[in-house]
């Protein structure tokens, strides 16, 4: 499966995943500043990404849970998403998320 992020400096990156995994994983093995503090808990926002409009309406709806906690992500949009809860699938090849600019991993020094 293809992803393509493009990061808070308008550099495309493109990664590969598998089936069945969150995007989070593949997002932190691409080298993208998403910490996922909370392991897909849905505790935090620190995976928050912006998918491109094209893709948002594919996704399943989000979860009155993750709802709240994109409501303390800073920079969401309309497309707003965790990363932890989008699950990647063959309907998804080729998604486009990009990766908001408030985003830092502050377990990378």
């Amino acid at each position: 499966m293809r992803v393509r992020f493009v990061t808070p400096q308008g550099r495309v990156v493109e990664a590969e995943g598998e089936p069945g995994i969150p995007l989070l994983e593949v997002a932190q093995a691409a080298g993208m500043p998403l910490e996922g503090t909370c392991e897909g808990q849905m505790a935090c926002s620190t995976c928050h990404v912006i998918v491109a409009a094209e893709w948002f309406a594919r996704l399943p709806e989000a979860t009155e849970d993750e709802e709240d906690m994109l409501d303390l992500a800073a920079g969401v949009q309309r497309t707003s998403r965790l990363s932890c809860q989008i699950v990647l699938s063959e309907e998804l090849d080729g998604l486009e998320v990009r990766v908001p600019v408030e985003s830092r991993d502050m377990s990378v020094i």
